[in-house]
């Protein structure tokens, strides 16, 4: 074996490389092997227990957990303990998952203002989010690794888990610097952070899709910088986490593949400690409604299991045009979205 394969036997990202030297098409690819199916069983599972979850949450078991009075509540008499399972929510966020799972971005970032446009209250909408993205993250990190897109190596410590460990510490230790700077002492008018974030994804994503048919020498010291500057945004505007730390996993000369893998255990171990931290508000007094829940786990059961799995099937060149591509068009809504408030605030 020669010295320039021992290490990328180190990097984490060779199995993926290695499957589409061996199995070279498509239809190769998608023939699903005993561990495919094995890690599909089982993702359905969890998801499937995480639902029967939700219902009970939904179902107001505690003192902390209410039906809110919110306009799609108040709207369909949802009143008490009475809860249903929001059919339009379920397609919705089944096509976001699917896209993020598979491009590493997109369903916090574009979810969150459609439910909220649908009559949902925030408190209905970022606890759910936060928990489906937990374990939609971390159920998505132990697929890919079984479908081939990455490999965690602890013994000699691989780079995907050092990228992985970077994002984590980085983005929280940002995102908790940011809502401090921003909310706490300069006051920055939230309309201003979310036409920054949107300007932020239009760089990075055009910046990506012109460099995308070269391979970029790999830099892990910028992956300092992106996962800084994702945990910044997430911590001032919500969102422009995923497409941060996708697009910068890129610019830093990492493979794709492996790059949407160490994206779902960083989101999915960043959500797991905001959905911590949402409990520990529970004893101040926060109410929250899970509603939505039961939906979200219904959406995500099957979507979260078969996006790592397109990732294996799909050539690497192919998805160093979809990620960027995605990212342009989350950019587009984004704007879409920004550019009428912001005409409003300069009329006065």
């Amino acid at each position: 074996m020669t010295e320039r394969t021992e290490q990328q036997k180190k990097m984490g990202w060779e199995v993926a490389r290695d499957l589409e030297a061996t199995k070279k098409t498509v239809w190769e690819r998608m023939m699903p092997e005993w561990q495919q199916i094995r890690a599909a069983m089982g993702g359905i599972v969890v998801f499937f227990l995480l639902f029967l979850v939700g219902i009970w949450l939904a179902g107001n078991p505690f003192e902390f957990t209410v039906r809110l009075p919110s306009a799609f509540n108040l709207s369909h008499g949802f009143t008490g303990d009475q809860w249903t399972i929001v059919w339009s929510v379920v397609l919705i966020a089944a096509f976001f998952e699917f896209m993020d799972a598979s491009a590493g971005m997109g369903f916090g970032t574009a979810l969150t203002p459609l439910l909220l446009v649908m009559g949902f209250d925030p408190k209905q909408i970022v606890p759910v989010v936060m928990i489906q993205q937990g374990a939609a993250g971390l159920v998505g990190a132990f697929l890919h690794s079984e479908y081939q897109n990455v490999e965690w190596k602890f013994k000699p410590m691989s780079e995907t888990v050092k990228l992985a460990l970077i994002i984590v510490v980085s983005g929280v230790v940002f995102n908790v610097l940011a809502i401090v700077g921003v909310y706490k002492i300069f006051m920055v008018d939230k309309i201003w952070i979310k036409l920054y974030v949107a300007f932020l994804l239009l760089m990075m994503g055009v910046i990506s899709l012109i460099s995308s048919k070269k391979d970029r020498p790999y830099k892990p010291g910028k992956m300092v910088l992106w996962a800084s500057l994702a945990g910044f945004n997430k911590g001032v505007g919500g969102g422009g986490y995923g497409p941060v730390v996708t697009i910068g996993g890129l610019l830093a000369g990492v493979p794709v593949k492996s790059m949407l893998a160490v994206t779902a255990i960083s989101e999915g171990a960043v959500s797991t400690v905001a959905v911590v931290t949402w409990f520990a508000m529970l004893t101040s007094g926060v109410k929250i409604d899970y509603i939505l829940l039961p939906s979200f786990m219904l959406a995500t059961m099957f979507s979260a299991v078969a996006a790592p799995y397109m990732t294996r099937v799909f050539p690497e060149k192919a998805w160093k045009i979809v990620v960027p591509a995605y990212c342009l068009c989350l950019t587009a809504y984004a704007f879409y979205k920004i550019i009428p408030d912001i005409i409003n605030r300069l009329a006065g």
